[in-house]
């Protein structure tokens, strides 16, 4: 089955430094997913590598079943891209930048972009450097709608923005999703905004892939188990352990589970997509091997 983005093994090193490493997911196409990481995890290079800015050291990527350096062609025309610095002219005008990017994309659709623009109330002409900084990333979102993309990468979007400007940021991309079949991969350090509007999950650590599937799923499969202290360092099939803490009489074991868990022993507890990713990021190492082990698991 063709994939919005699909990675095999993917690779990027610098000298003897790994920025990417053995990286392999998928993102079904019409999903939006966010790809969650500290600083220095791989987000951007992963990202550049999809879009054919970089060569891979090792593996493959594919977009919708292409090879981004083999055939720009059929991978530009159909991905957007938006930097974390949103780059635009400053000294343009909207209504100039509406024109290049008219100029430069065969599939450009102006009617789209200027009617998003003045729903969110953005002079066409006005220059790009008097915007505030949400106007500025909803000026490059709009222009990178109009290039009609089937696929939206997008890093560190929301990085620079107030509340109030990314909420208003998110309601645009998820009109956009909802009205055209988008499919999205988003990188964000903010966890909480992901939650609310993302329906996939990647998970980068240490430049690895810790864990990646569908949210409901991730949700459902992890649990937070309560019980005895000297249960915490007993193996067994039904879980893996992500992160767990000891106190005098007692355990807190946050889990993968492999099944239905059986056992009276555990106060089996929900948790929140963000505890569940704090408790890979905290513990990258281990939680790569995890991750490798249950990756077709958790991946659809």
């Amino acid at each position: 089955m063709i994939q919005a983005l699909e990675t095999e093994q993917l690779g990027k090193r610098y000298g003897r430094t790994w920025a990417l490493r053995n990286c392999t997911l998928r993102v079904p196409i019409g999903h939006l997913a966010g790809l969650v990481g500290p600083n220095g995890a791989g987000k951007t290079t992963l990202l550049h590598l999809a879009i054919g800015l970089l060569a891979p050291t090792s593996g493959t990527v594919k977009v919708f079943g292409y090879h981004p350096g083999k055939e720009a062609g059929q991978v530009l025309s159909k991905v957007g891209f938006i930097a974390q610095e949103h780059p635009l002219y400053r000294t343009f005008s909207v209504e100039e930048m509406l024109t290049a990017g008219r100029k430069l994309n065969a599939h450009w659709d102006q009617s789209l972009a200027v009617r998003r623009l003045k729903q969110l109330g953005i002079p066409l002409r006005q220059r790009i450097g008097k915007l505030s900084g949400g106007q500025q990333a909803q000026v490059a979102l709009v222009m990178t709608l109009a290039k009609r993309p089937e696929l939206l990468l997008l890093d560190e979007p929301l990085a620079s923005l107030d509340p109030l400007a990314r909420r208003e940021f998110q309601q645009t991309l998820l009109d956009a999703v909802a009205e055209e079949g988008l499919s999205v991969v988003i990188s964000s350090h903010l966890v909480a905004d992901l939650e609310r509007f993302c329906d996939h999950l990647v998970i980068l650590s240490a430049s690895r892939v810790q864990i990646t599937g569908e949210v409901d799923h991730l949700i459902q499969s992890h649990k937070l188990l309560v019980g005895p202290r000297e249960r915490a360092h007993v193996s067994t099939s039904a879980y893996t352990v992500i992160t767990a803490r000891e106190a005098e009489r007692h355990c807190m074991l946050l889990v993968q589970l492999h099944g239905p868990l059986v056992d009276p022993t555990w106060d089996v507890r929900d948790v929140s997509l963000e505890e569940i990713i704090l408790a890979y990021l905290s513990q990258p190492e281990s939680g790569t091997k995890r991750s490798e082990e249950k990756h077709l698991e958790v991946t659809p």
